[in-house]
Order: structure tokens, then C-alpha cells, then sequence
């Protein structure tokens, strides 16, 4: 599968996920927990093998620069709206707004990426090239999921980088992971 096909797969269970949260707004506290850790598993490693795999590749590329940087800043957006949602209960905000609103942004993001996005990485990279980062996104996901909270944060920043200072602040995390091992 291109990458194309595999990203469409991931948005059709996110926003899948999404509308069985906001239908069910008179679940328990536990049973709504349970979907937002569920969206969180599938949103979290989608977009940041997303970011490294065909977003990385396109600013590469230097095609639509400004297209991808605003896709970043809607990962960005999505994912602090979905914090928002892991901490409604304590903050006694209304999950069906928080996850109406999560879903409306994403529904949004996914148009825009599956219309321009998709368009100008079709001109960039051949059909070959496509599957082969279809292939390396299906392979970069687990690895995202076994991540905390901090790491998917760092790759995030990292993955907002040029090259050069991506590269760099990745050698830095993998040294402080090498030392703390040690200790």
C-alpha cells in the first residue's frame, strides 16, 4: 500500500473512534477514558511517522513548503485538543464539546492533507517511492506507540526542524538516553 492509502486508513478509524466518543455521551467516566486512549494510540504514531515519513520528505523535496508547515501546525492543534480531552473529567469540561471539536479539526486537517498535500507529494514521488513510504510508516508506528508522552513530544518538535537541527537534537536525545541507561 502507498502511503497515500495507508494514511487514509488511519484517518477513516481516528475520526471512526471520535464518533463513537461524541455519541455516547452518557457513557462512564472509564468506558470514555478508554476511547481517548484509543484515539490517542492510533492519532499519536499516525502523525508522527506522518511528519517523518511523507512531511519530512516533501520540505526535502521543496515541495509545499508552506502547505506541510501548516499540516504541522494542525498536529499540533489536534494533539492539544486531544490532551484537553485525557484531562476533561478533572477539569469538569464537557467531553462532547472537547471531542466535537477534536473531530471537527481533524475532519478539517484530513481534507486538506488527502486534497493539497496528497496533490503535491503525487508530483513529487513516484508510485514506487510512495509504497516504499508506505512501507516505512506501517514499520515506524509501533515504534511511536512503545514511546511515553515526552519522546512523541521531542519527535514531534524534532520532526518541525530543518534537517540539520533535527538531526542534531536526535543525536543529543539518543546521548541522554545512552547516559541515563548507565546511571
Amino acid at each position: 500500500m502507498t502511503i497515500y492509502e495507508e494514511l487514509k486508513k488511519d484517518h477513516q478509524a481516528v475520526l471512526a473512534l471520535l464518533d463513537r466518543l461524541i455519541a455516547e455521551p452518557g457513557s462512564t467516566g472509564e468506558s470514555r477514558e478508554l476511547l481517548v486512549q484509543q484515539i490517542r494510540d492510533e492519532l499519536i504514531p499516525h502523525a508522527r511517522a506522518e511528519e517523518a515519513i511523507l512531511y519530512n520528505a516533501m520540505r526535502e523535496a521543496d515541495q509545499a513548503k508552506g502547505t506541510v508547515a501548516h499540516a504541522y501546525r494542525e498536529h499540533v492543534e489536534a494533539e492539544t485538543l486531544l490532551r484537553a480531552l485525557q484531562v476533561a473529567d478533572a477539569a469538569d469540561v464537557t467531553w462532547t464539546a472537547g471531542a466535537q471539536k477534536l473531530r471537527d479539526a481533524l475532519a478539517h486537517h484530513i481534507a486538506e492533507e488527502e486534497g493539497e498535500v496528497f496533490a503535491a507529494a503525487q508530483r513529487v514521488f513516484s508510485q514506487e517511492e510512495a509504497a516504499q513510504m508506505g512501507q516505512a510508516f506501517r514499520e515506524m508506528k509501533p515504534h511511536v506507540r512503545e514511546e511515553g508522552f515526552m519522546g512523541t513530544t521531542l519527535d514531534m518538535i524534532a520532526n518541525m526542524l530543518p534537517a540539520r537541527l533535527r538531526e542534531s537534537l536526535r543525536k543529543g536525545d539518543a546521548a541522554r538516553a545512552g547516559a541515563s541507561a548507565k546511571s
